[in-house]
């Protein structure tokens, strides 16, 4: 699923109605509530009855993998964490996008969140087959992150024009646009063509294409035919060697991004719903 569409579906909905809801009577949906929710360093998900528990679990596993990559039990990076924590980073579980077009907030502040459907995150993904489905929690997780996070702590990771990161964007796509042109120059290897997404969201997009090929998520057999229209560099051979840029930046120790991709085998601490 794309960041923006999603984000922009919360969004609407959230305002009708006026990334941190603790009370399952907050928040309902045709009926239903958030029943269902794990913290996670801090950090919600919260998801409707019909989402199934092992997406929520496996979620969850995805989210603490990416936090604490050497699964030690505690955060990576901590500024990132708390930077999180202090606006209320949230992920809201849905069982598909048509419930949460129907999905009737009454809740209180939920700007900070990003969605993600029980029908997309898949449990058991298979990296070396042709035939899987990609498993979305790797990408909506990680633009929780890198959105609440990361692009908020470091000025050469910010969302905007003139950071570090949004120049090597640029030159990806071949030069600065503020929404996605309906052609893009010759030899860009970005080429995001959803036009509700925002500048900022392409940097997101960009964000999360460029780090989960550098940790090998978009190399299995049949994958670069499902998504070269809109990226074109999905090993860690090809980012290292056509966007030195961005692999400087995402290889940088300072960071301290993940290094390994997340396999729903995270051993820090036991992850379950909570009662």
């Amino acid at each position: 699923m794309n960041h923006k569409p999603k984000l922009l579906i919360l969004f609407l909905i959230f305002c009708l109605n006026l990334y941190s809801c603790t009370s399952k009577e907050e928040v309902k949906t045709d009926g239903n509530t958030f029943t269902k929710s794990i913290t996670v360093f801090g950090i919600k998900i919260l998801a409707t009855n019909n989402t199934g528990d092992a997406k929520v679990i496996h979620a969850a596993k995805i989210l603490a993998q990416y936090l604490d990559n050497d699964e030690n039990g505690k955060v990576d990076n901590k500024l990132v964490v708390d930077k999180m924590n202090s606006v209320g980073a949230t992920l809201v579980m849905f069982k598909d996008e048509d419930e949460s077009e129907k999905f009737i907030y009454e809740g209180s502040d939920l700007d900070h969140a990003q969605g993600l459907y029980d029908d997309e995150t898949i449990v058991i993904f298979n990296k070396n087959t042709s035939n899987s489905r990609f498993d979305a929690s790797l990408e909506e997780v990680l633009h929780l992150i890198t959105h609440e996070g990361y692009s908020q702590v470091y000025p050469e990771l910010a969302e905007k024009k003139g950071s570090a990161i949004a120049n090597a964007m640029d030159k990806a796509r071949g030069g600065y646009f503020i929404s996605p042109p309906s052609n893009y120059p010759a030899g860009a290897w970005y080429s995001y063509d959803d036009e509700t997404c925002t500048y900022d969201c392409m940097i997101t997009e960009y964000f999360y294409w460029s780090l989960t090929s550098i940790l090998g998520a978009q190399a299995y057999p049949g994958r670069f035919d499902e998504i070269g229209h809109e990226w074109k560099l999905n090993t860690l051979e090809k980012v290292k060697v056509s966007d030195s840029d961005i692999y400087s930046i995402l290889t940088d120790t300072k960071f301290i991004f993940p290094s390994v991709l997340p396999d729903n085998e995270y051993n820090g601490f036991e992850i379950t719903l909570e009662k």
